[in-house]
């Protein structure tokens, strides 16, 4: 077996670790306030896109639409969104902030500002730009990957 090394390597590792910290870090922040990273995260998506057919939320978090449902039952037994019927859909429902759902989506968005800069801080704008670049190659190639796997 041949493990791989060098930098192509220690990048992705690199990357992993990175990830999981931030998600680590949020968790941790947003317990503080009763959520979970994946309560906040749907929380957010909401805030983010107002009245979300359910089935379109699950697909932007990239999350089954049966995990989402209990994320919304959560949410929802917290006061923080109701779901509403969608005008001229019967069977869809969409998921809507409440006020103190409003009022918790801009404290969550409040900490990954925080955390954002406290990630970034001491990385100059020109080296930003290049990583994000890269990345965005990154994820070009692992989209065609899966189209390859889908076929």
């Amino acid at each position: 077996m041949r493990i791989e090394s060098g930098i192509r390597a220690d990048i992705l590792e690199a990357m992993t670790i990175v990830s999981r910290k931030m998600r680590t870090l949020f968790n941790a922040r947003v317990l503080e306030h009763g959520l979970t990273l994946a309560r906040a995260r749907t929380l957010l998506r909401i805030a983010q896109g107002g009245a979300a057919n359910q089935k379109e939320l699950a697909e932007e978090l990239e999350i089954e639409t049966a995990t989402l449902v209990r994320l919304i039952d959560g949410l929802e037994a917290q006061g923080l969104i109701e779901r509403c019927k969608v005008e001229g859909d019967r069977r869809a429902k969409q998921a809507v902030l409440t006020r103190e759902g409003v009022a918790k989506a801009n404290i969550v968005d409040g900490m990954v500002q925080q955390i954002r800069q406290e990630v970034l801080s001491d990385i100059e704008d020109a080296d930003l730009k290049v990583f994000h670049g890269v990345l965005k190659h990154m994820a070009g190639n692992l989209e065609a990957a899966a189209l390859v796997l889908a076929e």
